[in-house]
């Protein structure tokens, strides 16, 4: 999982991306391409 400033740019680049928001903190996760898991902050 990647820590980044911003999701934006981890958000495009699969269309089965969605972001997450858990316990104040906010994830992009993927269930077909785990490796583009990435949280912020």
């Amino acid at each position: 999982m990647k820590v980044r400033n911003s999701l934006k740019s981890a958000k495009v680049r699969d269309k089965n991306c969605r972001i997450v928001r858990r316990r104040g903190r906010v994830y992009v996760i993927n269930k077909r391409n785990p490796r583009f898991k990435a949280r912020q902050g």
